[in-house]
């Protein structure tokens, strides 16, 4: 039987290939971290035009006119930042509505701190989020303004929509949770089993960091590992470099949620699924689905890991509108608002469905 050779001068030979491809990606890398890079977030001009507490209120104008008689409401989650929705010239969903013409006010819920511990969803919704909404009506001279909530917003925009329906002409709801008994997320088994009243007892606010780790867990080999394999892989790209410092920038700029808000979201919705039942009470009031009368368009993703498509697409049938539509893209959770694939689908959509019923 002939013994197989090993073959010493091939092996060796790929090793040196491949240490001088390294050597030279190395050097590429070098000249791209070292120059000059564009990593700022939300380049659309824009105007604070009402400031409460911490609350700002962000105003953006088309700069080829208004084309529609109501202006948009865009409410973030109280978790990151609404800067996800103009991240970057090209990726901008703010970009896209004002080249239609569409008129933006966005809030900017801030940073709160130790004495933010005691407001509650009933203060963000009733006070801040009506108090927002009485301004823009008077601002304009009308009665009505077109409100779009995302994740956590979403679900203050639903509970808003409900409890003053007269007030909101359409309602866009993106990656919205509205119904919470669902095991397809980590984060829905987690939070069911959270002590959130000891939690609070220790903290005052829900930490932003804490939260962005927590995020983390839920998939830490793609969270923590691929994506910066890939960056290591892709260092001696600018775009590239660019795209992943902008990405990282955005998800670690995590303010804290206001203790007593994320107590009631918790053990409201994540543990007792009042908010699709209408048994979810702020204040004295009951947000009851079925006042939701006006026009609905509801938008989730098919993988989204933090708000599963169980957790949305129920919502349509619960209220009591009927012009509702679904609508899930192939993406997950951030996707919507920056991949090339979605950004050819969402903020045309949303544009082309609000023209047709901008008015009564």
């Amino acid at each position: 039987m002939t013994q197989r050779k090993i073959p010493v001068e091939r092996i060796l030979s790929k090793l040196a290939e491949d240490a001088e491809k390294a050597k030279e990606t190395a050097k590429r890398a070098s000249d791209v971290l070292l120059e000059p890079l564009e990593a700022t977030i939300a380049n659309t001009p824009y105007d604070v035009v009402y400031e409460e507490d911490r609350v700002k209120l962000k105003h953006y104008y088309p700069e080829g006119g208004v084309k529609f008689k109501r202006p948009i409401l865009v409410v973030y989650a109280l978790i990151n930042r609404e800067t996800m929705l103009d991240l970057q010239p090209g990726r901008s969903v703010v970009e896209k509505f004002l080249a239609k013409g569409l008129e933006i006010y966005m809030i900017d819920w801030g940073y709160p701190t130790r004495k933010d511990k005691f407001v509650s969803i009933d203060d963000h919704v009733n006070m801040y989020m009506d108090n927002i909404v009485d301004f823009i009506c008077e601002q304009h001279d009308i009665d009505k303004i077109h409100l779009m909530g995302i994740c956590m917003g979403g679900a203050f925009s639903v509970m808003y929509s409900a409890l003053h329906p007269e007030k909101i002409q359409n309602l866009v709801t993106t990656v919205t949770p509205t119904n919470f008994d669902t095991e397809q997320g980590l984060l829905h088994i987690w939070m069911k089993n959270l002590d959130v009243d000891r939690h609070m007892k220790t903290f005052a606010n829900m930490n932003g960091d804490m939260m962005n780790f927590g995020f983390l867990l839920l998939n830490p080999a793609r969270l923590m590992i691929d994506k910066y394999v890939g960056f290591y892989e892709n260092m001696d790209k600018k775009q590239f470099v660019e795209n992943f410092m902008l990405m990282e920038k955005w998800i670690f700029d995590s303010p804290d949620v206001p203790g007593e808000t994320f107590r009631q979201f918790v053990k409201d919705c994540y543990q007792q699924n009042l908010l699709i039942q209408s048994k979810l009470k702020l204040g004295d009031q009951t947000v009851e689905l079925k006042n939701i009368t006006m026009p609905l368009l509801n938008f989730y993703g098919k993988y989204d890991h933090l708000v599963p498509p169980e957790a949305c697409e129920k919502l349509t049938a619960a209220v009591g509108s009927t012009d509702t539509e679904d609508i899930c893209l192939d993406t997950g959770h951030i996707g919507i608002y920056v991949s090339s694939k979605c950004q050819e689908i969402f903020a045309p959509k949303i544009v082309d469905w609000l023209s047709k019923r901008d008015d009564d």
